[in-house]
């Protein structure tokens, strides 16, 4: 028997990777659990019932923008008798347990290729340090994110594995037109547009490719208005959409429709929009960076570097094999290993090693 409480505050912020790896992991997780099992959500006051009115939930409180910890240095104290595992989802969660048992999800360690100083190098390393020391078992999203984490922290003799994200989409969910329906054929970008999504090397693509770009997604200002400044150089920028945030079935429209998914990123621990687009059979191009070769692997195509000829005969020569070789098939099966249902059985085989 495991009594797990999953922390799911970071739910709070919709439409971003962290949502929707807790939300995809606690349904699995509900889905699986024995008769003796019990999950209790920690949730965002204004999170619902999202994972069903049968499941237990705690809500964090905000008051003028302010947390409101549970009790002293945000440790909790009621698990003894609620909870025998604590599931820090993310490793910057400013929620710990004082007693139970943890297990530590690493996603990535992006701050480190942010160009922070030297002090926010030091801060962040021993934040999740800290946290390291006192899980006791520390799972990362991908072989990359492990190798990273072990070359830049201490994990002693933790124990310490590696669990992919699932590509699994929501189901039952109606798919309409999306507000802004491109009027060409489209390549489509998704993620949070900050400088290490690498937005701006697409532009020149598209005077290779005669169609569109919607790039969908929330991010920094400054940033965006250099991705439109890189469109006007090229000349391109009435073909550059840049859509904000978009909804499940506004996503999965664009999944559908779109020619080709483009995700240049240079600092990913999983990337999960790779896998999503790959579900629906798209070709993918990707950097060759971080951990995107090992979650596109032999199925995607990639920007070798960020030269726009390059990027651009890139393009042309994958759109060209994956319609000559009618590639759908193959994609969509590569992505099928990269399953929620999975991920939740070795994240339960965890809780229950632990509750031994």
């Amino acid at each position: 028997m495991a009594s797990v409480l999953l922390d799911c505050e970071r739910m709070k912020y919709p439409h971003t990777g962290l949502y929707h790896f807790c939300l995809n992991l606690g349904l699995n997780l509900t889905r699986q659990k024995s008769p003796t099992d019990l999950i209790t959500f920690l949730l965002p006051e204004t999170g619902g019932n999202i994972f069903g009115d049968r499941e237990q939930y705690i809500r964090t409180k905000h008051v003028n923008g302010v947390r409101i910890p549970f009790s002293s240095g945000y440790n909790f104290s009621p698990e003894d008798d609620a909870y025998n595992i604590w599931h820090m989802t993310h490793q910057t969660s400013r929620y710990r347990p004082a007693k139970a048992r943890m297990v530590l999800t690493i996603h990535d360690l992006n701050f480190l290729y942010d160009n922070p100083s030297e002090r926010k190098h030091r801060k962040y390393l021993q934040l999740i340090q800290d946290r390291i020391d006192r899980a006791d078992h520390v799972v990362c999203i991908s072989q990359y994110c492990r190798e990273d984490v072990e070359r830049k922290l201490n994990v002693k003799n933790k124990r310490i594995s590696v669990i992919y994200n699932g590509g699994a989409l929501l189901s039952g969910l109606t798919v309409s037109e999306p507000a802004y329906k491109p009027n060409k054929p489209f390549l489509f970008a998704l993620g949070t547009i900050l400088p290490k999504k690498n937005f701006h090397v697409l532009p020149p693509l598209l005077k290779k490719f005669d169609g569109e770009l919607v790039i969908a997604g929330v991010g920094g200002n400054d940033y965006v208005k250099f991705i439109v400044s890189e469109a006007k150089k090229n000349s391109v920028a009435d073909r550059v959409k840049i859509i904000g945030s978009v909804s499940e079935q506004d996503k999965y429209w664009y999944y559908s429709n779109c020619k080709a998914f483009l995700f240049p990123s240079i600092a990913e621990g999983f990337g999960l929009p790779v896998i999503e687009a790959m579900s629906f059979g798209k070709p993918v191009f990707l950097s060759t960076h971080t951990s995107l070769p090992e979650v596109g692997g032999p199925h995607a195509y990639y920007f070798r570097n960020f030269d726009a000829s390059a990027m651009q005969e890139e393009l042309i020569r994958g759109l060209n094999d994956f319609s000559a070789l009618k590639k759908e098939t193959e994609i969509k099966n590569w992505a099928r290993q990269f399953s929620w249902e999975h991920a939740a059985k070795a994240y339960w085989d965890i809780y229950h090693m632990l509750s031994a």
